[in-house]
């Protein structure tokens, strides 16, 4: 008994930990302690007060007759006085003993009929342990349909004992009347052992007895038999499914359905990067998926999933084509039911993302800003917040940055998008080059290293860390998930950054210009940066261009076109997926090596401006102090007090600029070696990268890698070198051995 409770309590505490909110009910206690209910032998406890007479004694009439009438005892689970049953050991079937002094052919046909007494024993005993709460639905509804047919047992028991009391049964009659009976208990025995020990529950039990009924194809009777069980045990199943396929609903106290639920609360879709709500709030359990359903396991999944979707946001939703699934062995007709069920959910769903929530016209917002799509937009911004992001990330002032993000939109053709209120500005922790080699890095054995790894000592500034961030709403943050806006958010990081070096470029354009007036001596030093910056400049250009019309908008029509043509959920899901991944991959974004050497380049690039920018000043700084040092007075006369004092304010000032400046002017004497260094650097950077693009272009089936190479080489400057670099490379690799 000790192992039943066990397995009671073990399964009551997994079903009551999942129904938090609304235990299981029990059975009281004495339903377990009061043997004689079970309607099993009780075994040690002799019912009969008589003196039994030794059986070897009577002659063989009397021998059958009281043989008989205790045969009619040990078929309804009672021991008889000759014949009486052994304990049980373990999961074995019911064995008896026979008084030694029978007679040899009355022992002969007792023993042919006992085993019906061993199937009855085995059943009954199913069938009261079964129907306790824990087994659930479908074990109780399979007792309930065995209990139906022992009731018909015992109704031949009591007309067997009837003509017994008239004197008309004698063995051979018995064994003649018990014969139909005996196939039928034996089936359901052979049932209740199998789902007894194969600890079955729900959809197991269902499929236990689908592939029994179909194992009994030849025997009609057997097969009949079955079909009767399997079709009242999956009455309750079915139920379930027919809630979950046709509303989205699931109410299963017992764990036995195939589709589980969790816990998971839908407005961390915003927050979580893995994303775990579509894939993980409702699982399917494949143990209890029944054999004759499971082919169409995803689409019941993805049918209750679409639907639920639809209710969480308020709107009931019930299946027009909704009919009862009843069992049958033609897979058919379930998978008809099935489908239409899904076709129903998949388009409810479908139009009211599209229509009712407008999702083309949300990803359509977001490329307009994430992907850098509103020119005129991007020139606002960037000239109003130009100064706020040259600060270190901790200096700047969020909200002034969002304020001056509303008035770009307000200025600019932004303004038109019913969605621009929807666009936030979020300060990222880290530089896009470790962002992305942290997202590369995992599930791979890099992982922990750059994890664990310490934080960067230099301060990022408001440009590395700026991103933009967008609210996004259920149910839309199906779609549009952290996963996908963080994707969103790496393009976007590496485009502004693109943009950033490009206006920093066309700034040093602006200062050659007029620094070109103050040392016109040097003119032919100048001359070798301003084709470096142009070189630069062209660079980035490039790069922009690709990445804007060669990748990303035939992506975005591709994109486009798919989602009109999508017919459920999951394929709106993937072709966004694609669509992302496949702009990452195109802009060089999933490529450690290439990644690595755009940085190189961009910092390069930087370094330049940056050095220009002070030598310009240094120059500017020049001209302003022959200016000041010429004559003091103006045409009126000599400089009043005031003139006097404004003028020693300006020395001062620019004798403090001259001070910081004066490695620059030391750096003017080494002027064109720096920038004959920063040639050289920019130089093997580009020639790496359009090595490696080759590589990558031919190696890795990359063909529209090689368009960038076709941009930044248009004229074939650089093609003698990378084919001597592709000659040096092929000298290094190993021959190829000859073919015997």
């Amino acid at each position: 008994q000790q192992p039943l409770e066990l397995t009671r309590k073990i399964l009551r505490d997994k079903q009551n930990k999942k129904n938090s909110g609304q235990p299981i009910p029990v059975f009281p206690s004495w339903v377990y302690e009061r043997p004689a209910l079970i309607g099993d032998f009780l075994i040690g406890t002799s019912l009969s007060t008589d003196t039994t007479v030794p059986i070897g004694t009577l002659p063989l009439a009397s021998q059958e007759s009281m043989i008989v009438e205790d045969l009619l005892y040990v078929l309804i689970g009672v021991d008889g006085r000759y014949i009486t049953a052994q304990a049980l050991v373990g999961r074995q079937n019911r064995a008896f003993s026979l008084d030694p002094n029978l007679d040899l052919s009355i022992k002969e046909l007792v023993t042919r009929i006992l085993p019906v007494a061993a199937s009855y024993s085995a059943v009954t005993r199913f069938i009261e342990e079964k129907s306790s709460f824990e087994y659930g639905q479908v074990n109780h509804a399979l007792a309930a349909a065995m209990r139906t047919l022992i009731k018909e047992y015992m109704i031949l028991i009591t007309q067997l004992e009837h003509l017994q009391r008239q004197g008309l049964l004698s063995l051979q009659k018995l064994w003649f009347y018990i014969q139909p009976t005996m196939r039928t208990l034996e089936i359901l025995a052979s049932l209740a052992t199998s789902v007894d020990k194969g600890e079955c529950m729900g959809g197991s039990t269902l499929s236990l007895l689908h592939d029994k009924t179909f194992n009994y194809t030849g025997d009609s009777q057997a097969q009949e038999l079955c079909l009767y069980l399997t079709k009242a045990a999956s009455v309750p199943y079915f139920e379930i499914l027919e809630k979950w396929i046709y509303r989205g609903i699931i109410n299963d106290p017992y764990s036995e359905f195939m589709v589980e639920e969790h816990e998971l609360q839908k407005e961390k879709i915003q927050e979580d990067y893995n994303d775990k709500y579509w894939d993980q709030r409702y699982t399917v359990v494949q143990q209890q998926i029944p054999s004759f359903l499971q082919k169409m396991a995803d689409k019941i999944l993805s049918t209750g999933k679409y639907l639920n979707v639809v209710r969480e946001c308020g709107r009931d939703v019930t299946c027009p084509v909704a009919k009862e699934v009843i069992y049958t062995l033609k897979e058919r007709a379930y998978v008809e039911q099935i489908e239409k069920a899904y076709n129903y959910a998949s388009k409810v769903l479908l139009d009211f993302l599209m229509e009712e929530k407008e999702l083309v016209a949300h990803l359509r917002s977001i490329k307009h800003y994430f992907l850098m799509d509103q020119g005129d937009f991007f020139v606002h911004f960037m000239d109003l917040t130009e100064e706020e992001l040259k600060k270190p990330v901790d200096d700047i002032i969020t909200t002034r940055l969002e304020a001056l993000l509303e008035l770009a939109l307000r200025m600019s053709t932004a303004n038109t998008d019913p969605f621009k209120d929807d666009l936030k500005i979020d300060l990222m922790p880290h530089d896009l080059i470790t962002q992305l080699l942290r997202v590369l890095a995992i599930e791979t054995k890099q992982e922990k290293a750059i994890i664990s790894a310490e934080p960067t000592e230099l301060t990022l500034s408001g440009l590395e860390a700026f991103s933009f961030d967008y609210i996004v709403k259920w149910p839309l943050s199906l779609i549009i998930n952290r996963k996908a806006l963080t994707r969103y958010q790496m393009l976007f990081r590496h485009m502004f950054y693109c943009k950033h070096v490009e206006r920093q470029l066309c700034n040093v354009w602006i200062s050659n210009k007029t620094a070109k007036q103050f040392s016109l001596h040097s003119a032919k030093w100048f001359a070798g940066a301003f084709t470096l910056r142009q070189r630069m400049l062209n660079f980035v250009q490039n790069i922009q261009y690709y990445m804007m019309f060669e990748v990303m908008e035939p992506t975005w029509h591709i994109l486009e076109k798919n989602l009109k043509l999508a017919s459920n959920i999951d394929d709106v899901l993937s072709h966004h997926t694609s669509f992302l991944d496949n702009c990452l991959k195109d802009c060089m974004l999933t490529n450690p090596e290439l990644l690595k050497i755009f940085s190189k380049l961009m910092s390069v690039c930087v370094m330049f401006t940056n050095c220009m920018q002070r030598f310009t000043q240094s120059m500017k700084l020049d001209g302003e102090m022959e200016r000041l040092t010429l004559e003091h007075g103006t045409m009126l006369g000599p400089p009043t007090e005031e003139e006097r004092a404004e003028e020693a304010a300006k020395k001062k000032l620019t004798n403090k600029l001259l001070a910081e400046h004066a490695d620059n002017l030391h750096l003017t004497s080494g002027f064109e070696a720096t920038i004959n260094k920063f040639d050289s650097n920019f130089s093997t950077h580009l020639l790496d990268l359009l090595d490696k693009l080759s590589v990558y272009s031919t190696n890795d089936c990359e063909h529209s890698m090689l368009n960038i190479i076709y941009r930044l080489d248009f004229n074939g400057f650089y093609t003698e070198r990378l084919e001597h670099m592709s000659a040096e490379r092929s000298q290094k690799a190993p021959p190829l051995l000859p073919r015997l």
